[in-house]
């Protein structure tokens, strides 16, 4: 891509459509920040599955040390009453990772893509897109419109 082509402007996907409002487009951003962090809360509930698997892990090792420290009587309550117990009432965490993601995250997911493709046929990130026009220095190398073609 030469770098006449690279000023032209947004890639054609994340160029708002016509006759798309300003507020319809801050609108959209708002719905896509709000997905965007409704995905890191479901990496933190990523981050909360792996280190309580983690713990419960570590848990039976030292299930297993008080055994062989003759400890066999703290070692078996332990196991009896905390390994592999339940998070929440009925739930160990990988159940609540997938609650998450079939009630809340799937249906958000749709609904903005929905919104989205209805109100701005399918453009992602229009705002950013706008923004990052409005912010960079035409005819910079490092400010182009568009990154180059993979060769």
């Amino acid at each position: 891509m030469t770098n006449h082509e690279q000023e032209r402007g947004p890639a054609a996907p994340a160029r708002r459509p016509a006759g798309l409002s300003d507020a319809s487009v801050e609108a959209l951003g708002i719905l896509s920040e709000a997905l965007e962090t409704v995905e890191r809360a479901r990496g933190r509930l990523y981050d909360f599955h792996q280190l309580t698997g983690g713990a419960d892990l570590r848990l039976g090792e030292a299930v297993e040390h008080l055994r062989a420290a003759g400890h066999a009587e703290h070692a078996e309550r332990l196991e009896r009453e905390i390994v592999g117990r339940n998070v929440l009432p009925g739930y160990w965490t990988f159940q609540m990772v997938e609650a998450y993601d079939d009630t809340y995250v799937e249906p958000f997911r749709r609904m903005e893509e929905q919104i989205r493709t209805d109100l701005a046929g399918g453009a992602r990130h229009i705002h950013e897109a706008e923004m990052k026009e409005a912010r960079r220095t035409h005819g910079h190398p490092d400010h182009t419109a568009r990154p180059p073609h993979p060769a």
